[in-house]
């Protein structure tokens, strides 16, 4: 597997190296990317399987996040603080992201970072380093998102995390059509590409100990005999965006027939809809007349242990573009499962070294489904459309799996060892407290490139005159009549007999939960004014300890409402 590790100075004192603030990284948080409650999907998992795996092994001297608001960062701040209390926890807004210093990395739960990139340009790219990592790259939004990063301001401190070889040859090979491009059709040369290093996603462990007794009771309760056999499937239970289940079940009659044993098949998991549960559950009973199929429908995480208790192999049988690197194998292992597994994408860095069986896959050629992918991206298609298009051309070997898995149900010896082979190679290179040490090295070495860079070559752009994102009265300046004047004086007209504050609860601008100042901010600049003849919003900011700016935006509104006029009106 290709974990790209980066050295640690070896004379460096432990204390020194962990509390490196260079080796540490500002989380990108909003909790929809990281709390599976608010939907179950692989992304949402995968986001809280890494913060509680940050939170457990990352050596920092501080948990630092940057948010949206007060409300993503108190969640931040109560998460940090139910891992590791001893820690302090810092947060930033987004818009001064340049505060996260001495950190000097952002860490984003994905690969499209140009959005950020044009934020940090306001300060020059050489402010901190961006690194984003990779779940689901078959979506319009990821594939264009590579577009639009290689044409904003990334630079290489800059990282995608790919999560597998798999990922990284296709993230490659797309950032090689768009260079060749951008070269053909713009000519000059091409800035560097941020860094692509392969760092598989995580698990805890620890948290896939197998419970017999919970294992025997989930038998007991769907009516297994001891001496029967169980595989077990665990992941969305949809046939457009995992796998399609009828040549799996061709597979498992065939490993049934003369086997000895009466083999049971576990779906554990949701249907995203019903469509998903016909085509799983009603063709079973002509498909695999003589295997017994369970459905369990996720519920917690004590329900799929005991579900991966009571199970003596694992299946993945993916032939799908969805699925990118596959969590679940990696738990199943770390469960003392052996698994037999398509051989496709980062399943291949995961089930080996005699974990399991990968079972032969075989993909249409480019041009087999070069329309399917333009009708999606051009919207004729929708995202289930394509990938279902692409799966109904994707062969996963019948015959082969109907073998590994009979191999499994009758040898009990190669199930043990395969079982051990798994546990042992789970702990070693996907635990999470392998996996964070890898990252945080990643971190160090951006840092380090990021520092060596010459900010010269890199020099701030104007906040208000980003290309992607202009300030709305730089790009719309030409619509008014004037623009505020930074000379103007101001008086107060005394026209408008409301008080300030029940204007603006008229108004009611918080319905929209954003708002250009508060009320207590737009009374303070209007008391000031109103105890004066006139004044400038310099010499208001002045004597209210308050940025000239903001006092200009509630002198407008004060004027918008008859509260006030300049002098020239």
């Amino acid at each position: 597997m290709a974990v790209h590790a980066h050295a640690v100075a070896l004379d460096a004192p432990e204390d020194a190296v962990t509390a490196d603030p260079a080796r540490n990284a500002a989380i990108w948080f909003a909790p929809d990317g990281y709390d599976p409650a608010k939907g179950v999907n692989g992304r949402r998992m995968a986001g809280d399987s890494f913060l509680r795996g940050w939170f457990r092994h990352a050596e920092v001297a501080e948990w630092l996040a940057l948010t949206h608001g007060p409300t993503d960062a108190q969640v931040f701040r109560d998460l940090a603080g139910s891992a590791r209390p001893d820690i302090p926890a810092r947060v930033e807004r987004l818009e001064n992201a340049r505060a996260i210093a001495p950190v000097g990395s952002l860490f984003i739960s994905g690969p499209n970072f140009a959005t950020e990139a044009w934020r940090r340009s306001q300060w020059g790219a050489t402010a901190y380093a961006i690194c984003g990592i990779t779940h689901t790259i078959s979506t319009k939004a990821v594939m264009e998102g590579l577009w639009h990063l290689r044409a904003a301001p990334q630079a290489e401190w800059d990282a995608i995390i790919c999560t597998s070889r798999a990922v990284r040859a296709a993230v490659g090979l797309q950032m090689d059509l768009i260079d060749d491009f951008l070269s053909q059709r713009f000519g000059g040369v091409l800035p560097p590409r941020p860094q692509l290093p392969v760092i598989p996603l995580g698990v805890d462990c620890d948290a896939f100990q197998p419970d017999p007794a919970a294992g025997l009771a989930l038998r007991a309760e769907l009516g297994i005999p001891a001496g029967d056999c169980v595989a077990l499937i665990v992941a969305r239970l949809s046939p457009h965006e995992k796998f399609d289940p009828l040549p799996v079940y061709l597979a498992l009659q065939r490993a049934q027939a003369g086997a000895g044993r009466r083999l049971h098949l576990i779906l554990y998991g949701d249907f995203p809809d019903g469509y998903s549960r016909r085509v799983f559950l009603d063709p079973a009973r002509n498909v695999m007349p003589d295997v017994a199929l369970h459905h369990l429908p996720h519920r917690d995480a004590a329900r799929r242990l005991a579900a991966l208790s009571a199970a003596e192999m694992f299946l993945f049988p993916i032939d799908n573009l969805q699925e990118s690197f596959g969590i679940a194998p990696v738990e199943a292992m770390a469960a003392g499962l052996p698994v037999v597994a398509s051989d496709w994408d980062g399943i291949r860095d995961t089930v080996a070294d005699g974990t399991g069986f990968r079972i032969p896959t075989t993909g249409a050629r480019p041009e087999h489904v070069t329309v399917p992918g333009q009708r999606y991206h051009g919207g004729t298609d929708n995202y289930i459309q394509y990938l279902s298009q692409v799966s109904a051309v994707t062969r996963i070997d019948v015959g082969l799996m109907a073998q590994a898995v009979r191999r499994l149900m009758t040898d009990g010896d190669l199930r043990a060892a395969m079982g051990a082979a798994g546990r042992a190679r789970a702990r070693a290179l996907f635990d999470w407290k392998v996996v964070v040490p890898v990252m945080q090295d990643l971190f160090a070495d951006l840092d380090a490139r990021r520092r060596h860079a010459d900010p010269a070559r890199h020099p701030p752009l104007p906040a208000a005159g980003l290309p992607v994102a202009p300030s709305p009265m730089a790009l719309f300046q030409a619509f008014p009549t004037v623009q505020l004047s930074k000379t103007a004086r101001y008086r107060w007209t005394g026209r408008n007999s409301l008080p300030v504050v029940q204007m603006m609860a008229l108004r009611d601008y918080p319905a929209t939960k954003r708002i250009f100042e508060t009320p207590e901010t737009v009374e303070a600049v209007g008391a000031a004014l109103s105890a004066r003849d006139a004044a400038t919003a310099a010499e208001l900011a002045a004597a209210l300890g308050r940025a000239p700016s903001q006092v200009e935006r509630c002198l407008l509104w004060l004027m918008k409402y008859d509260y006030a006029e300049t002098e020239d009106t």
